[in-house]
């Protein structure tokens, strides 16, 4: 081959070249036009979360930069209704948010899946009272950011029972609580707290006050050095608040838990578990894949756990689908009774136990498999996914998911669920 030929080759080559780098740039675009503004804003925050994630895990310390950029993007209010000023994303988007968040950092997807379960209770149960829709107003125009404080000191963490008491008093109320756990109390701009209805009042007649920053006190009583989701700084205080009568939402806590807390919180804990074990997964596909690169022709010894941990997320991905069109379905169900002013007792009693027991069944199934999914991917990878600040790394994954069964005992929700299908009359076996 001479030089012309030569030349004239390597001309060819840089020009297919070019042509690949162009169509690529030009899908790139197209893929980012089609995506939705949120998923782009989400992807930001991720980017930044992902940047401090090991400071944050390190030191125990409140990811601040990520909640920063939450709110320069106004992802807070993702999940109130646009008639309110919010993006009004559905709960499946917002799950969304939650997987791709975790995938970066736990603490602050948990944080932020957290937070939308608090918004979810304001905006669903407390929307038509005016105090309540300014508070709605203020949460979206500062981007505010909503704790809870449902544990108890005498009660530990069954949240369906209180000790303290809603003290009222000529429209206002006073209320103090010794809560071992509230996440990411310092750094809330309102805190959601349950309590007994009156000092009268049974353990399980309980209601749900909102506590803007400026109503309450907070006194630390107890720090947060833990094992994993080291970000979410669930310390312990003594809480008292004071204000009017206006903040405490007018219907039970039991109804709030049943028909916005429970299926909000699991399904978006459930993504956010989900999330952290599909980046676990794809950090041991990449190593498998240059496993087999350094031996061509042989597949690795980990061939077979990496198919099952592959097969196991998939399987966990259809679960929560289906927990979320449950509770989409469950919520719009609501709507059509509010907007008929039919009576919440109106609800037909088994599809109120199938929707517990099938919110039930998803957080025990995704936080029992998430840590199994992500031992295997330890397995995979090693040593290499065993020290820290590897490309391969899983520790953190697996620390961050050993809270899981934890959050809200599994022990406790498997004798609730038992209860539940004990008192269901149809079969507890899923859709055909």
């Amino acid at each position: 081959m001479n030089a012309s030929t030569d030349v004239a080759v390597l001309a060819a080559v840089k020009a297919e070249d070019a042509a690949v780098v162009a169509a690529q740039i030009v899908e790139d675009v197209r893929q980012a036009s089609a995506e939705p503004t949120w998923l782009a804003a989400t992807r930001r925050v991720a980017q930044v979360a992902a940047l401090h994630a090991a400071a944050v895990d390190r030191d125990a310390r409140f990811p601040v930069e990520a909640f920063e950029a939450m709110r320069r993007e106004r992802l807070l209010s993702a999940m109130i209704p646009a008639t309110l000023g919010g993006a009004g994303l559905t709960l499946a988007e917002v799950a969304r948010i939650c997987e791709t968040l975790a995938r970066a950092c736990s603490s602050t997807a948990m944080v932020y899946a957290m937070h939308q379960s608090q918004v979810a209770c304001i905006v669903d149960q407390g929307h038509a009272i005016p105090w309540q829709r300014e508070m709605i107003a203020r949460l979206v125009d500062e981007q505010w950011l909503l704790a809870s404080a449902t544990s108890e000191e005498t009660i530990g963490g069954n949240m369906r029972t209180s000790a303290c008491a809603v003290e009222l008093v000529d429209g206002a109320f006073r209320i103090e609580k010794l809560a071992p756990t509230i996440s990411y109390g310092e750094h809330a701009d309102c805190i959601l707290v349950t309590a007994r209805r009156s000092p009268e009042a049974s353990a399980s007649d309980q209601v749900l006050i909102v506590a803007p920053r400026d109503s309450l006190v907070l006194e630390k009583r107890g720090g947060w050095d833990s094992l994993g989701m080291r970000g979410t700084c669930s310390e312990s205080f003594r809480l008292v608040a004071e204000g009017r009568a206006e903040q405490i939402l007018p219907v039970p806590f039991a109804q709030i838990a049943d028909q916005s807390m429970l299926p909000v919180s699991h399904t978006l804990w459930a993504s956010v578990w989900i999330g952290i074990t599909a980046d676990a997964v794809s950090r041991a596909h990449q190593f498998f894949r240059a496993q087999a690169r350094g031996k061509p022709g042989a597949l690795p010894p980990s061939a077979g756990r990496l198919a099952d941990a592959v097969a196991q997320l998939r399987m966990m991905q259809a679960r929560l689908k289906v927990a979320l069109d449950a509770a989409t379905e469950a919520s719009s169900e609501r709507i059509a009774r509010d907007a008929q002013e039919a009576c919440d007792f109106d609800t037909p009693l088994g599809a109120s136990l199938s929707l517990a027991s099938d919110m039930n069944t998803l957080k025990l199934s995704i936080s029992s498999t998430a840590l199994q999914v992500v031992q295997e991917t330890l397995m995979i990878c090693g040593m290499a996914g065993y020290k820290n600040n590897t490309d391969y790394s899983v520790g953190r994954h697996l620390r961050d998911l050993f809270s899981a069964p934890l959050m809200i005992s599994n022990d406790r929700i498997q004798l609730n669920t038992a209860n539940l299908l004990l008192a269901q009359r149809t079969p507890a076996t899923g859709r055909i």
